[in-house]
């Protein structure tokens, strides 16, 4: 026969989890995080308490902790099961259940609520080798930061499901990664992503998430877009070159991907220009790291986590070796650089010149005192 559960016994829910209440007792209510559990520090947030029967008091209680901060809540939000927080901070963290009571029986505890403060700077969501994954595989999610973490969360957006918790996997000059595996993708589905960064000594005080990531499923819609280059797949470093992805079929949204590099894919809004839907994406001016295969997708806005099959692939070809070494140019780069040769030329034409001018004069002193000293020399009798 189990203890029954009061407010007295459970201090900061220090009795462990497994522990029962009477038999009889109330059913379980359900604890709630409005607007969400994980929440942006200094961002308001409620706890929310729902009982099933008529109730007349409900209690909080935080694992390890307890959460003085009760305390000071009206007694009238109390008694609805309604738990403020005006301003959240790293000292309101922690997994908390509640606990309601009726005609003096007691409920069995809720099932318990994290509730997470975000603190620190985000970290880098990417997959690997590609966002653009194929229906039934695998992929990669690594999450980098510029902190030092002791481990990485990852939570799929939009569902309740329990997030992935890995430890970090390297720590080299204060950095932290970690990398999960998700999958079979299915395109039944949304696969979209947030990572965030936790200290061990502070589980429950994240990292502000990351940038989302969704993943994508090609060949799920009717279509082949076709892509090509001006001015042309080969081109010197330092040009302007832009991509063309066209399709007679109406796509909403063009995706272009470079092969090997998993952040290098852009999103536009296509365009109808008759008798083709398009996007063109520039590239100005292009360096070494532009070369590479290409392919584009469309999509479509009903789904646009779905693609269509993709593009014939396009290789792009960069001459100038040295470009990889230097900063790409920017226009007023190459404008100088255009004029400084334009100048380098005008002065070996000016000087070119000169030194022609001063021969031709040479030339006309040298004749006139020649002549004079010819007519001016004794003649000579030769023989005897």
């Amino acid at each position: 026969r189990g203890k029954s559960l009061t407010g007295n016994s459970l201090p900061g829910l220090s009795l462990g989890l497994r522990t029962h209440v009477q038999a009889g007792t109330l059913p379980k209510p359900t604890l709630l995080a409005e607007p969400g559990s994980v929440i942006s520090e200094g961002s308001p947030v409620t706890l929310r308490c729902q009982g099933s029967l008529q109730v007349q008091e409900y209690r909080l209680y935080r694992e390890k902790n307890p959460a003085s901060w009760v305390r000071w809540i009206q007694q009238e939000l109390v008694k609805k099961g309604y738990f403020p927080i005006a301003s959240i901070t790293s000292e309101h963290a922690g997994r908390y259940r509640c606990q309601y009571y009726s005609r003096n029986h007691s409920s069995e505890l809720s099932d318990p609520l994290e509730l997470v403060v975000t603190a620190y700077s985000k970290p880098t969501l990417s997959a690997l080798p590609s966002p653009v994954v194929a229906s039934g595989g695998n992929v990669t999610l690594q999450c980098d930061s510029q902190v030092a973490f002791d481990g990485f969360v990852l939570c799929k957006e939009g569902e309740d499901e329990h997030p992935q918790r890995l430890n970090c996997q390297s720590h080299a000059h204060g950095s932290s990664r970690a990398v999960f595996s998700v999958g079979p993708v299915s395109p039944s589905r949304r696969w979209s992503y947030r990572c965030y960064g936790y200290d061990s000594a502070s589980p429950n005080v994240w990292s502000l998430p990351s940038d989302l990531l969704e993943l994508l499923v090609p060949g799920q819609i009717r279509g082949r877009p076709f892509l090509s280059v001006q001015p042309g797949p080969k081109v010197a470093s330092g040009e302007n070159v832009s991509l063309l992805c066209q399709s007679s079929w109406q796509f909403h949204a063009f995706l272009l991907t470079q092969a090997g590099a998993a952040d290098a894919h852009l999103h536009l809004r296509s365009m109808y220009k008759y008798p083709k839907y398009q996007a063109e994406f520039p590239m100005s001016p292009v360096t070494s790291a532009h070369a590479g295969t290409y392919r584009c997708y469309g999509s479509r806005s009903s789904n646009p986590y779905l693609l269509s099959v993709p593009s014939d692939p396009l290789e792009l070809v960069v001459s100038g070796a040295a470009e990889t070494f230097s900063p790409p140019q920017t226009k007023s780069d190459s404008k100088a650089a255009s004029h400084s040769q334009d100048y380098t030329v005008e002065n070996l034409i000016r000087m070119g010149v000169a030194g022609l001018i001063l021969v031709v004069l040479g030339i006309l002193l040298f004749e006139p005192q020649y002549s004079q000293r010819k007519k001016n020399a004794p003649f000579r009798v030769l023989g005897p």
